[in-house]
């Protein structure tokens, strides 16, 4: 029988049953292996990959049953010697899965110090989205101050991340939402304009007076891609953040053509496994922002670790503006 201190409480997903059926079980704590931490999680970020993660639907396979979560702030508690990390030091990361747990391991380069100024819910909330949205407006769209950007799902946690970050590189946000307490929200984290994403075609060319937006960012997918292409001005970039919307749409390539379009695959987190990108590199470019308030989550709920199953199904369900934090430790 293991004593009970190798235990620990997670989050498992033992059926690929969607967020519903996960399951709070006491597994054992994990081991770390060399280059990677062992990290005492204190506050754990809900985030769209774990609904996939959920279904067995994530592009990060893992065997079932396996503890879901990929984003986390807490502290060190084993590193190698040379990771710059030392027990007690305080930090966010990311995981292909496991951070809905007490502990998590995770390759050491997946983290980074959280400033003092930031506590652990607000650090747990921001990993996914906030190097997401850098990635994909520096890295992938190459956005240049005074251009107009068009957001889709600008009320999410994505979507705010991308508002904040669009309005610091200076370019003139128009946030798509479906309600008019998210048009508040988007306008109160930075949005110039807001519109319904049931006639944003029309709005985006009245309010470009005919002209079009420099990029559109749509993490939903589905029916609005056409309309997002027709949204682009001349030598417009549409990128593809993801699919919260449930369809994977299809493009007439000729359009791409006749506009000079270019459309752009965003995932930051699927480059992680062959270090296409450098989390260390982006914090230096975001922490700044980070201590001064200019890149703040915002957070709809806390939730004990017990309701992180619902916190899920909240996510999957589109019930959540901004962003949902389990909190693991008082």
């Amino acid at each position: 029988m293991r004593h009970p201190d190798t235990l620990m409480r997670a989050v498992r997903n033992t059926t690929h049953g969607g967020p519903r059926l996960l399951e709070i079980q006491r597994v054992p704590r994990p081991v770390r292996a060399p280059g990677e931490v062992l990290v005492e999680v204190h506050a754990a970020g809900v985030a769209y990959p774990d609904v996939l993660q959920s279904r067995g639907e994530y592009q990060l396979r893992v065997p079932l049953p396996f503890t879901v979560g990929c984003e986390f702030a807490g502290r060190i508690v084993e590193a190698d010697i040379d990771s710059g990390f030392t027990p007690g030091d305080r930090v966010i990361g990311v995981a292909g899965s496991g951070a809905f747990a007490d502990y998590v391991v995770t390759p050491s380069d997946r983290v980074v110090p959280l400033p003092d100024e930031v506590d652990f819910v607000t650090g747990a909330a921001m990993p996914i989205n906030v190097f997401s949205a850098d990635f994909a407006l520096v890295e992938r769209g190459r956005l240049r101050a005074g251009e107009t950007v068009l957001i889709h799902g600008a009320a999410g946690g994505l979507g705010i991340a991308l508002t904040q970050q669009a309005k610091l590189h200076g370019a003139r946000v128009i946030a798509v939402v479906s309600t008019p307490e998210k048009a508040q929200l988007a306008h109160r984290v930075g949005a110039d304009e807001t519109i319904s994403p049931y006639d944003f075609l029309s709005e985006t060319r009245r309010l470009t007076d005919g002209l079009g937006v420099d990029m559109v960012l749509d993490p939903v997918g589905g029916e609005r891609l056409t309309d997002s292409l027709r949204s682009l001005a001349l030598r417009g970039r549409l990128l593809v953040l993801g699919f919260t919307g449930g369809s994977i749409p299809t493009v007439r390539v000729n359009r791409l053509l006749l506009t000079n379009t270019t459309i752009v695959g965003v995932a930051w987190e699927g480059l992680l496994p062959v270090s296409s990108v450098s989390l260390p590199d982006q914090w230096g470019r975001l922490a700044a922002h980070v201590v001064c308030g200019a890149l703040t989550p915002v957070i709809n709920e806390v939730v004990p670790f017990d309701h992180a199953p619902e916190a899920v199904a909240a996510l999957d369900e589109r019930r959540a503006t901004g962003k949902i934090v389990v909190r693991v430790r008082e």
